[in-house]
């Protein structure tokens, strides 16, 4: 599969051309604001270098996306989501974990917004 065109970064101002939405040094600077701003303070608890080791395993065991995979399409995997959130009891366990695609991962995080919120 070829790779991205570079575009240009998208920190205001920079001129970087960059295959992500952030040339190198942006991304870093990005993710650190983002880190800082909108994570709660308990995120690196939960989801710390065990979470990381566990989700790298995991996506190189199931390498394509579950839900993808049942409709009969083969698509690369880019996420590990916990069926049941962390936040609501669930765990690590490969029971509760799951790999999916971008675009299912988006699904799937609505309907549980939706539910959460109540909406049908």
């Amino acid at each position: 599969m070829p790779s991205r065109l570079p575009r240009y970064c998208s920190y205001p101002g920079c001129c970087e051309l960059a295959t992500e939405r952030f040339c190198a040094l942006h991304r870093k600077q990005h993710n650190r604001d983002y880190n800082q701003r909108n994570r709660s303070p308990d995120h690196n608890k939960i989801y710390g270098r065990r979470w990381h080791t566990i989700r790298d395993l995991y996506i190189s065991r199931h390498p394509l996306c579950e839900i993808c995979e049942a409709a009969g399409k083969l698509v690369p995997a880019d996420v590990v989501h916990h069926r049941l959130p962390v936040d609501q009891g669930g765990d690590h366990a490969d029971s509760n974990l799951q790999s999916l695609c971008n675009s299912c991962h988006g699904k799937v995080t609505d309907e549980l917004s939706r539910r959460r919120e109540g909406g049908s």
